[in-house]
């Protein structure tokens, strides 16, 4: 549906959009709608809801003139439509419209203000001075879709060990594959959340969809797991983000949440002048958390090992950070296969650069060996078999 009329609209954007349907559905409970000023500051002094941990308050609070000034002259019990991208998208009957200090907010959420660090900048420009609390409902079908998918395939599992792994798979790389078969041997259903998060940095969330799904497919019980998209929002950020995860995985009907060791939210808080773990802040959260040890290759032991189990020191150990795999798939490289599989890679590069090759076929049938068949080759032929050419012995 269209909008008309303007001095009844709130313009929010699909990030906002997406955590408003979260809470509406449940996933963020106890947490159930929007936060009134009152018990916005509670939440924000004391941390908790409802004796549950809760990093920061829950308000909706949209950037730009025209949404403050509608909320500037709105009044308690005035109808507001919500809006995103020119659609109406849901409204909210005001119950209260409170004055916040976007800046104070941030750094609730951050713990920091630089806007050298992108998510602050993000969160400032979309923060306005205005919050407004009441009953609010939103159209956003995915989300209640991925809850009926966990809830299905728990009921036809019949697990009652139910495993959450927050992915961001920014390449899908053979420590993630690790974890995962680790993970797996001691539950009965793995959910994978894979982050899909509102810019455009790494890549593209159905390239990394695909490259889970590949993996998935082929090398393991599939009827074991459940991949669904996990809209990061800003509200998933800063050294607090392990609580909401823990939360939502909880929600969904997870009985674990897996969380590697070199987890950023992972390490010492600063609260009420004691220095504590953050796994004190689970204690009201009915939800195990498993650590999980980092995984790396050792070229003494020439396999996939964790720290804590290998013998050999550090400068025998290949790490799978994010960054230098990113720089490589960036690049046009291929990867080694000790870091990513040669399916997911050659997809991962397919994708990326398609029509790479002003000939690919000529190409492929000069350097590739054709065991007698002649066969049209797409781009991932090409890249698999290359990569076989690389592990190719004999010569040196």
């Amino acid at each position: 549906m269209s909008y008309s009329r303007k001095n009844d609209a709130l313009f929010i954007d699909t990030e906002a959009l997406s955590s408003l349907a979260l809470v509406q559905e449940g996933l963020l409970a106890p947490v159930t709608g929007l936060m009134g000023k009152e018990e916005a500051q509670d939440v924000d002094t004391t941390r908790k809801y409802k004796n549950i941990p809760m990093p920061y308050s829950f308000i909706l609070a949209p950037k730009g003139k025209r949404n403050q000034n509608v909320l500037k002259n709105a009044k308690k019990g005035d109808r507001l439509r919500l809006v995103t991208q020119g659609k109406d998208v849901g409204y909210i009957e005001v119950d209260d419209i409170f004055k916040i200090d976007p800046l104070k907010r941030t750094f609730q959420i951050y713990g920091t203000t630089d806007t050298s660090f992108p998510a602050v900048n993000r969160a400032l420009k979309r923060l306005g001075e205005w919050a407004v609390s009441g009953k609010y409902e939103v159209e956003y079908p995915s989300i209640r879709e991925n809850i009926k998918k966990v809830q299905d395939a728990i009921k036809e599992s019949g697990a009652k060990r139910v495993a959450g792994m927050m992915l961001g798979a920014n390449p899908f790389n053979r420590a993630h594959e690790r974890i995962i078969r680790q993970v797996l041997d001691s539950c009965e259903l793995l959910v994978i959340f894979l982050m899909k998060p509102f810019t455009n940095e790494g890549i593209d969330y159905n390239i990394r969809k695909e490259s889970l799904s590949i993996f998935i497919d082929n090398f393991l019980p599939k009827n074991r797991i459940v991949v669904v998209p996990f809209e990061n929002s800003y509200i998933f950020s800063g050294y607090n983000e392990l609580i909401l995860d823990a939360i939502l995985a909880k929600n969904y009907g997870c009985t674990e949440l897996v969380v590697g060791r070199n987890h950023r939210a992972l390490g010492a808080i600063y609260s009420e002048n004691e220095m504590n773990t953050i796994f004190d802040n689970f204690k009201d959260i009915d939800i195990q958390i498993s650590l999980v040890n980092e995984i790396v290759y050792c070229d003494m032991c020439r396999t996939l090992v964790n720290q804590s189990t290998c013998p050999h020191g550090q400068h025998h150990h290949i790490h799978y950070h994010h960054k230098p795999l990113m720089k490589l798939i960036q690049n046009g490289i291929i990867p080694p296969t000790i870091l990513v599989r040669k399916e997911i890679s050659s997809h991962i590069l397919a994708s990326l650069f398609p029509n790479r090759f002003s000939n690919l076929q000529e190409t492929y049938d000069m350097l590739i060996p054709s065991g007698g068949l002649l066969e049209e080759k797409s781009e991932k032929d090409f890249y698999i078999k290359l990569i076989e050419l690389y592990q190719t012995s004999g010569l040196t």
